[in-house]
């Protein structure tokens, strides 16, 4: 697959294009300049071409050790990779002295470029798109990311610079049906498919370690890291593989106290970073173990709670603490006692920084995932029901006893569970507390949400009317 880097100084349009080039608003967009840090890549579609589009940080000129630096290196590093760079420049305001520069720096790596005039729309345009020549990478392509215009013009711009073979297409294998195994009883059992792709969210509040570790699980400084907390904005997907399965991870802006969230830019990282956990299968909360379990943390728990997603929890900066035995008891301790509704919960100790304890992350990932697809079969289930009935009867209403008739699991990814109970209403919420926590310790079902929904029979007779 080809792939295609959008470079520019920032606030040129580069994040719009990719937006425009993937068919969605994954990138942050803002009037502001140096929105984008990290690179973010996504596939691609220009008309009749498929490819794989990578959006980079605005290039600065600055010292190696600044953030700025930092974020260069990056954007050099998909120059390094790519197949060809789209050199983004704005004919709006025309050419600045850093357009010439990355330009310079550009014909130096020696990659097929094409030169983009992004805002060609605008009103006084001409003589910025005219002044591009001058910056030598050949005749630039007029566009509008925003308004979609010149898009046929790039495709031809493309396919010049690397040629009708660099998209041949390419023949991938249809995935197989996955098929549903069933027992005797014509129930289906657990089966869990460890060879579909794995997609997890790293989350936590700002400066956890996040990105490092998301780095040292790549072998390579693939995310800005730095001292500043708040580096990481966008939420960026990255995959490889751990013990042969595929892994997409990704990185998320730290989650703030939301009374502490006021900019426009924060929210639309914060909205980003909650997008990231609704639409994974297991969240990591990196905690930094020098102060852990900040009210922060416990809402992000909460959250995660919430959408049912699988949690594992990760104490970060494990290699800075010296008396690990204490340490480490206390952190159980208040596990248990402030994480209630994430009983049984995963939490492993890492670093970040060493690659300490990161194949026990991985392995605790891998099992709660597992569990949080475990499927239980009715005759089981009801067997259980019966067992804790007898041990502990529900409330009785008005001197009567609650029927609890029977209990099925309707679906899985969180484990979601159906009773039928004569008085739903009556049945009260410590006796469903009661049922939840036996099925997750009878059923190996901890460090997960479960749902248990109450229902009442249907009865066929209750719209009849009475006869005397």
């Amino acid at each position: 697959m080809v792939t295609i880097a959008i470079i520019g100084r920032p606030n040129v349009g580069k994040s719009t294009l990719f937006n425009r080039l993937v068919g969605k608003r994954l990138a942050l967009v803002d009037d502001r300049p140096g929105v984008t840090r990290d690179r973010r890549e996504g596939a691609a579609t220009l008309f009749d071409l498929e490819f794989d589009i990578v959006d980079t940080a605005g290039l600065e000129e600055a010292g190696a050790e600044t953030l700025e630096g930092r974020m260069r290196a990056q954007t050099e590093s998909a120059i390094a990779v790519a197949d060809l760079s789209l050199f983004v420049v704005d004919a709006k305001s025309g050419l600045t002295p850093h357009d010439s520069h990355f330009a310079e720096m550009l014909r130096r790596a020696g990659r097929p470029v094409v030169l983009v005039a992004n805002k060609a729309e605008a009103k006084g345009s001409d003589a910025g798109f005219y002044d591009t020549y001058a910056l030598g990478l050949g005749e630039p392509v007029a566009i509008s990311a925003e308004h979609g215009e010149g898009m046929g013009e790039l495709r031809d711009a493309i396919v010049q610079a690397l040629g009708e073979d660099a998209f041949a297409e390419e023949v991938e294998e249809a995935e197989a049906d996955v098929e549903l195994a069933f027992d005797e009883d014509g129930e289906p059992v657990d089966t869990y498919d460890d060879t579909k792709p794995l997609n997890i969210a790293i989350v936590g509040r700002p400066n956890a370690g996040k990105s490092t570790l998301v780095n040292r699980f790549l072998g390579q400084d693939r995310l800005l890291t730095g001292p500043e907390a708040g580096i990481t904005r966008d939420s960026i997907s990255v995959e490889w593989e751990w013990q042969g399965r595929r892994i997409k991870m990704f990185d998320t802006a730290g989650l703030r106290r939301k009374a502490k969230v006021q900019e426009k830019l924060e929210k639309l990282s914060v909205a980003d970073a909650i997008r990231a956990i609704k639409f994974a299968e297991v969240v990591v909360v990196v905690l930094d173990v020098n102060v852990p379990f900040e009210r922060q943390d416990l809402q992000i728990a909460d959250l995660i709670e919430r959408e049912g997603r699988a949690p594992v929890i990760a104490f970060n900066k494990w290699d800075m603490i010296e008396d690990r035995h204490e340490v480490l008891a206390e952190l159980r301790e208040k596990t248990t006692r402030l994480l209630p509704q994430m009983r049984g919960v995963k939490a492993i100790t890492v670093s970040g920084e060493t690659g300490e304890g990161l194949n026990k992350l991985m392995q605790a990932i891998v099992e709660t995932h597992q569990t949080w697809n475990r499927r239980i079969s009715t005759a089981k289930l009801n067997q259980w029901l019966e067992r804790m009935v007898s041990h502990h009867p529900p409330p009785a209403v008005a001197g009567r006893r609650v029927n609890v008739k029977y209990i099925t699991q309707v679906k899985t990814r969180p484990p979601t569970f159906v009773i039928s109970t004569s008085r739903p209403d009556a049945l009260g919420a410590a006796y469903t507390r009661y049922l939840v926590n036996g099925l997750r310790e009878d059923f190996g079902l901890a460090g997960i949400p479960i749902r248990l929904n109450l229902r009442k029979p249907n009865n066929p007779y209750a719209s009849r009317a009475k006869k005397y």
